[in-house]
């Protein structure tokens, strides 16, 4: 229905008769459904104050302009403290250029290890090689040579002694024959002499060399070449285990730094991403307000004590709107499923705003959910017609008034009249000798004080009201 409708809105206010107990003769008259709730006035484009950080959390607010307040565009709305976040950033910067140091460093560690573990292998395959040529050598050959060569040394020097002293003793036979030993042939017999005890003592000296070559330095060398062949062969066998994971260590060393320095750059990226969330300013002209305007309705809550200076503002949540000048206020609702059932898009009526009661603003529903929210209540958004002597503030409450259905002719009963039994819905009709009868009818639309009859009765006939 239109506002120009030949039965006004709230002609069902009118039309509607008290019924008293009694009868009631059946009469074709209009009949309306209508429908009221609180709407709450609110603009059809807020902008809503959301911070929606990628790495930063702590948005402390250095200054907020005061809830309802007027602003021009490019007006700071609210602010906060970046010192942290600027040293976070000036930290992660560090961080990303030393873990590109530390990713080359890392690479050029496996491609050298990559490079070089095959000559490391092969140097102490050769070491291992070696160490076992010689240890077999001295087993099968060296050995015994040492300990003949210490026999042979052994042997000259006792061959040496008795030479020198068969020598001093022909020189004494020979020098007694005669009566006086010149001054030459004693300096030969005492040179003779001292080579002879040089010849004891080297020969003393040989026994001592004997025995500890034979006792302890072949032995000796034995043992360390044995273990030097043993060594080896344990650090060639330790080698060839070790290297390639030594070099599967290096690969994840360098993966663990490509990861590293790639999630650095990634943070980065976030922290530089939340630069522009310390100032929020007005797009436009418009008005500032706490709490946030969000699928129809505008939440403050425990939230809202927090906008102030050196508070912390919530993140990833509304915390506070901005309203264009230009922006139409619209009314939004919500609704039980009994009010949604008896609507549909189209239905218009009147609002009325608390404190000017005699203005009635004409409303249109022009969106409702076709399935409720999860508290169990349909959205409904109407449009408004608002007069210029109405001034609403956004977050009005007003009380809207809508015609769900009306009929010109409608036979309608009081709904006390009507009773659910088992053949369905039933009046009470009064015959023309005085007495009554139960008759089954069929219901169309309800409204407060009377259902409409679409089958069952007829006009002029009279109900029965208990």
């Amino acid at each position: 229905m239109s506002r120009h409708s030949s039965i006004p809105f709230f002609a069902a206010l009118m039309t509607s008769a008290v019924v008293q107990a009694g009868e009631v003769t059946i009469a074709p008259k209009p009949f309306t459904v209508e429908h009221s709730f609180s709407a709450a006035a609110l603009p059809a484009a807020p902008v809503l104050l959301k911070i929606e950080p990628e790495a930063w959390g702590a948005f402390e607010i250095t200054s907020i302009a005061t809830h309802g307040a007027k602003v021009e565009s490019g007006a700071v709305l609210v602010s906060f403290d970046s010192e942290g976040y600027t040293e976070k950033l000036e930290d992660t910067r560090r961080e990303v250029a030393a873990g590109e140091l530390a990713l080359a460093q890392a690479d050029l560690e496996f491609k050298t290890m990559k490079e070089t573990a095959p000559h490391q292998l092969e140097a102490v395959r050769t070491a291992a090689k070696i160490a076992k040529e010689e240890n077999e050598y001295f087993i099968k050959v060296r050995r015994k040579a040492a300990e003949e060569g210490a026999e042979q040394s052994l042997k000259r020097n006792k061959q040496y002694l008795a030479s020198e002293q068969e020598e001093l003793k022909q020189l004494e036979k020979m020098y007694a024959e005669d009566d006086l030993t010149e001054e030459t042939e004693e300096i030969i017999l005492v040179r003779q002499r001292d080579a002879v005890e040089t010849a004891e003592f080297a020969l003393r000296m040989e026994v001592l060399d004997h025995e500890r070559t034979l006792k302890v330095l072949i032995p000796r060398e034995a043992e360390d070449l044995a273990n030097k062949d043993r060594d080896a062969a344990i650090a060639l066998a330790k080698t060839e285990e070790e290297l390639p994971r030594q070099i599967q260590m290096k690969e994840a060393e360098l993966v663990a730094a490509r990861t590293a320095h790639t999630r650095a750059k990634e943070s980065l990226a976030e922290l530089e991403a939340d630069k522009g969330l310390f100032e929020f300013k007005a797009p436009a002209d418009g008005w500032f307000y706490y709490g946030g305007i969000e699928e129809g309705r505008w939440t403050t809550g425990e939230a809202v004590k927090a906008l102030v200076v050196h508070g912390l503002a919530p993140v990833n949540k509304g915390f506070a709107s901005f309203i264009p000048a230009d922006s139409a206020l619209e009314l939004v609702a919500f609704v039980d499923e009994t009010v949604a059932r008896g609507l549909s898009v189209g239905a218009v009526g009147g609002a009325v705003v608390s404190g000017r009661e005699e203005v009635s603003v004409p409303v249109k529903l022009t969106a409702l959910d076709e399935t409720p929210g999860t508290d169990g209540l349909y959205r409904a958004t109407l449009s408004a017609e608002w007069p210029k002597e109405v001034v609403l503030a956004p977050g009005s409450t007003v009380e809207v008034h809508l015609l769900a259905y009306e009929k010109a002719d409608a036979l309608a009963v009081p709904n006390k009249a009507l009773t659910a039994g088992a053949k369905g819905w039933t009046i009470e009709v009064k015959l023309a000798d005085g007495k009554t009868e139960r008759r089954v009818v069929q219901r169309g639309r309800a409204g407060k004080e009377e259902t409409e009859i679409v089958s069952g009765i007829e006009a002029g006939q009279v109900v029965v009201v208990p």
